[in-house]
């Protein structure tokens, strides 16, 4: 099995101070979630801090009608801000996350994360997790407030593609639905739209992209189910 300290030198290169690394090497656990688990739920107790290693989770919002927005992915590498922002502050958990692959992750105590921000790479590597989902948040905003469903089912696929380095899409039209908070026919509508003009192709539960050649292109084909 791969050591925290291996994985941090892997997945975590900028955090080099070595308080912190060796705070986490004998604080950090590894632990695995499996794909379709809750890694935190609104209004839980925020006690541990995820570092993702593998997999994939989404983080989402939920309002009070029980509606939930996407707030934005975590993969190999990240954190999440919204986390780090509810544990230092001692507040209970704001956001859904849930692993939308199977996940492994390093998990640290909360009681460490104020300690740590002495250390200028933990510093840097917090203030990085907050800039990144500011931006991602500001463009889901800019989403919903100025462009069309057309433009922002595009600019998902766009992302989702970018995150998970693939064109390929494991993906069904109710998740992209639940996600941009629209109904699944708008959705599936908008996918034969942009089929019809080759911007992609429709699978069972699969979609791949043809939108861009920043995504590496996937091997074979995707059949119609």
């Amino acid at each position: 099995m791969t050591s925290i300290a291996e994985i941090l030198q892997n997945h975590f290169p900028k955090i080099q101070d070595s308080a912190v690394v060796q705070g986490i090497i004998a604080n950090g656990k590894l632990e695995t979630v499996a794909e379709g688990d809750y890694i935190m739920d609104i209004g839980s107790a925020i006690k541990s801090i995820p570092m993702i290693v593998s997999g994939m989770v989404k983080v989402m919002r939920e309002d009070a009608d029980g509606n939930e927005l996407l707030l934005y992915y975590l993969k190999a590498g990240e954190t999440c801000a919204m986390s780090l922002t509810c544990c230092m502050e001692g507040r209970k958990s704001e956001i859904r996350a849930i692993a939308i692959e199977d996940v492994q992750m390093i998990v640290l105590p909360v009681q460490l994360m104020e300690q740590w921000m002495a250390y200028r790479d933990w510093r840097a590597f917090v203030m990085n997790t907050y800039a990144k989902r500011f931006e991602e948040l500001l463009e889901t905003i800019d989403s919903i407030a100025f462009q069309k469903m057309d433009e922002r089912l595009e600019h998902y696929l766009e992302n989702k593609a970018e995150s998970t380095g693939s064109q390929l899409l494991g993906i069904s039209h109710q998740d992209i639905a639940q996600d941009l908070n629209t109904s699944r026919e708008v959705v599936s509508r908008l996918l034969k739209q942009m089929e019809n003009h080759g911007k992609l192709h429709l699978g069972r539960n699969k979609i791949e992209l043809h939108l861009n050649n920043k995504i590496k292109p996937t091997k074979g084909n995707v059949s119609h189910g």
